[in-house]
């Protein structure tokens, strides 16, 4: 029936604990096509819709997928390579820009801030019961959130913003569901969501943000979610401008059932103005972390949303972790209150680099995008050709293949540890490797 695997069971759960026994195995591949309930219930001598209970549960922990006529099949499989190992090891003497990593020169030394709280600490130590997000940590998120226009709310403390979207995901959303996504977008996000059982709708974007047009189309289609990033879109250096906002909020006002996950990646490295989208749904996140600012290791984001939203989040992360340290909490609150980073001097350093990059293609007849963070993305031909020109050139960019899924081809370049001496010689690299290739708004 299924080649040489035999689904076996006379109870729902044995019969989908056997499609999942194949499925693990890879006796069953991605894409293979499950029998028909009735012809399964016929070989196994069971009743219909004891198969159909199977398939159920099979379809809700996101091991297949029901197309309508054309039957029930194993769903692709999660990433288990992730999108980053999608990377160019730079050999020795190459100029790796492939790793998206900040300037560690512009971010703050934390040896004073770890020795400020860690002697609180020994007066005070952490202990079970205490309320899992620092007083001042909280207050003070609250108030630059206040200041940038979030709807009130409590926040949550969570380790990075890739596990805060997690969590809002699954607080409310089912193997199965569909989340519209950017495209290109960050290929962390987009090797998640299948990993959750989730189905990624891609949704093109231009220097502006998501496009409305193509959000409209994804919401309408079915899209349960909605994850858009604020500032410094990665890969494309995107941030959603207040006329961009007001057309979202706009189509967002028609689906006001849908998830709304909004990530701040910029804040602190751009000067941008935020345009938040919170609060144009029902349901809604919003997400900032502190680690292209402070540094990727401290691995602390804030998490705010709506009432419902938080406390399932809370709520689960209490069953999990329980809380992020608070000793972490604590040191960031001490950076945050000690003006350890300025925000305008870091949005200005990457800025030069990043505007003289994009000036020096444009002048060699290479279209390019990057308005705010740390990347640019350049639209290629072929980018697997220009990946190893650019390699043989003494230059490691990061494949496109890490951050698309239906986008056209490009590279992504990191321009944190660029000085303005290597801006020409880079530009001359990237339009010897770029190839024809019209300027696109990623769609």
């Amino acid at each position: 029936m299924l080649g040489e695997y035999r689904i076996v069971g006379r109870r729902a759960a044995e019969i989908a604990a056997s499609v999942e026994l194949g499925v693990g195995s890879g006796d069953l591949a991605p894409g293979q096509v499950l029998p028909p309930m009735r012809e399964l219930a016929d070989h196994l001598g069971v009743n219909p819709n004891t198969v159909a209970a199977a398939y159920r549960t099979l379809r809700e922990r996101g091991v297949i997928e029901t197309a309508g006529r054309r039957g029930s099949r194993v769903r692709p499989r999660p990433a288990s390579t992730a999108r980053g190992s999608l990377r160019v090891e730079a050999p020795p003497g190459v100029r790796n820009l492939g790793e998206g990593n900040p300037d560690p020169a512009l971010l703050p030394p934390l040896g004073e801030a770890f020795a400020a709280v860690t002697g609180e600490y020994a007066h005070q130590p952490g202990m079970y019961g205490q309320a899992p997000v620092d007083p001042e940590f909280a207050a003070l998120a609250r108030a630059a959130l206040d200041a940038d226009g979030l709807p009130a709310s409590e926040v949550v403390a969570t380790s990075g913003s890739l596990d805060a979207i997690e969590r809002v995901l699954v607080a409310h959303l089912k193997p199965g569901d569909a989340v519209a996504v950017e495209d290109p977008g960050w290929g962390s996000l987009l090797d998640l969501v299948p990993a959750l059982g989730l189905r990624p709708v891609p949704v093109a974007l231009d220097d502006e943000g998501p496009l409305p047009d193509a959000v409209e189309r994804a919401l309408s289609a079915g899209a349960r979610a909605l994850v858009v990033t604020d500032r410094a879109q990665n890969p494309t250096g995107a941030a959603i401008t207040g006329g961009r906002a007001f057309e979202l909020r706009g189509v967002l006002a028609g689906h006001r059932g849908v998830l709304l996950i909004e990530d701040d990646h910029g804040h602190g490295i751009v000067d941008l103005p935020l345009y938040p989208l919170a609060g144009a749904t029902d349901r809604w996140a919003f997400v900032r972390s502190v680690a292209k600012a402070y540094g990727p290791d401290l691995r602390v984001a804030v998490l705010t949303g709506d009432p419902v939203t938080v406390d399932r989040v809370s709520g689960r992360q209490l069953l999990g972790p329980g809380w992020v340290s608070r000793l972490l909490q604590r040191a960031v609150a001490y950076l945050w209150t000690s003006d350890a980073v300025d925000p305008a001097e870091v949005a200005q350093a990457y800025a030069r680099r990043r505007d003289a990059l994009v000036r020096a293609l444009g002048e060699r007849g290479v279209a390019a995008h990057g308005r705010s963070g740390m990347n640019v993305w350049v639209p290629v031909s072929d980018e697997t050709w220009a990946v190893a020109r650019l390699l043989h050139a003494g230059w490691a960019v990061a494949p496109g293949a890490r951050f698309r899924m239906a986008a056209p081809q490009g590279i992504r370049l990191t321009v944190s540890p660029l000085t303005e001496a290597d801006i020409g010689p880079l530009a001359d690299a990237v339009a010897g490797a770029a190839g024809p290739a019209k300027p696109l708004n990623y769609g």
